[in-house]
This record gives structure tokens, C-alpha cells and sequence, in this order.
């Protein structure tokens, strides 16, 4: 047995220590913010925070994050300090208002990776947002729209 701890709670997981932690944390967590997308770590689709860092789960063995803390699109707002009413992150609640969304199935990734780089990168620059973003595929053009999100979460977390 393998011990994750996933959005600040501790889990014992029953997968083998290869097994990428995407599986576990759709499987075995049924946390469905990170998505199957390529399986090759090219596309975001699974990006979870691995220690605040942007990582692809569904490369990442799980005993590659032994001790170390997972954040989640589900725990992202709780990461980020909000109060125990608030629901959504800063990133998120921006995503919405620009409705940079269309399939959404990138969107998962965009918002962890706009997410890591606003921890990191209080003030990015056009090009800091596009270079953060720029691993994370989107097939449905909403790229400005993506854009304006990460400019407004940004001025939402100065």
C-alpha cells in the first residue's frame, strides 16, 4: 500500500507503484478534474500540482509522490488559501467570466499550469502566459479568451 496525500487528505492507495498517478487519482480517489488525453505527458490534460509544481499525472509513477503534496483542479481553491465558503480559485472563477471554455477538455490543464505560473509569476507578461500554457493543447480556438482569463485571475491575486 501506497500513502498520497491529495488535496491535503491523506489516502492509502492500492495500485502498484508504477501505475501513473492519473489512474490512481480518477480511479481509485474518483477525482475527475485531471483528464486522459494522450497518456504521453504532450497534451495537459491531466496536469496536477505536484509540490506547486505543474506536473503530467499520467506519466508520473505514483510512488514518484510519496510525501509529497497533490493539488488537484477539485482542491485548488482550497490550496490557495480560500475561505471555507469559496468554491473556486481565482483562475477558475476567471475561466467562467471569460467563458474560456469550449469542449473544455483542456481546460483542466490550462487552469493548474495558469495556476502554477500565478504562484510563481505574480505579474506574467503576455509572452510568461503564453510559455507557461504553451505544452497545453487546445483544439477549439479559445486561446485569447484563455489568455484574458490568466491576465484578470492575475490582477484578482495581486
Amino acid at each position: 500500500m501506497l500513502q498520497i496525500i491529495v488535496n491535503g487528505r491523506k489516502h492509502e492507495v492500492k495500485a502498484a507503484p508504477d501505475t501513473p498517478l492519473l489512474y490512481v487519482l480518477r480511479n481509485e480517489l474518483d477525482l475527475h478534474g485531471p483528464k486522459f488525453g494522450c497518456g504521453l505527458g504532450q497534451c495537459g490534460a491531466c496536469t496536477v500540482h505536484v509540490d506547486g509544481d505543474d506536473t503530467r499525472s499520467c506519466v508520473l509513477p505514483v510512488s514518484a509522490v510519496d510525501g509529497k503534496p497533490i493539488t488537484t483542479l477539485e482542491g485548488l481553491a482550497a490550496s490557495h488559501g480560500a475561505a471555507a465558503h469559496a468554491h473556486l480559485h481565482p483562475v477558475q472563477e476567471a475561466f467562467i467570466e471569460e467563458q474560456a471554455a469550449q469542449c473544455g477538455y483542456c481546460t483542466n490543464g490550462m487552469i493548474m499550469s495558469a495556476a502554477a505560473l500565478l504562484a510563481k509569476t505574480p505579474k506574467p507578461s503576455d509572452a510568461d502566459i503564453r510559455e507557461a500554457l504553451a505544452n497545453n493543447l487546445c483544439r477549439c480556438g479559445t486561446h485569447m479568451r484563455i489568455l484574458r482569463a490568466v491576465k484578470s485571475a492575475a490582477t484578482r491575486l495581486a
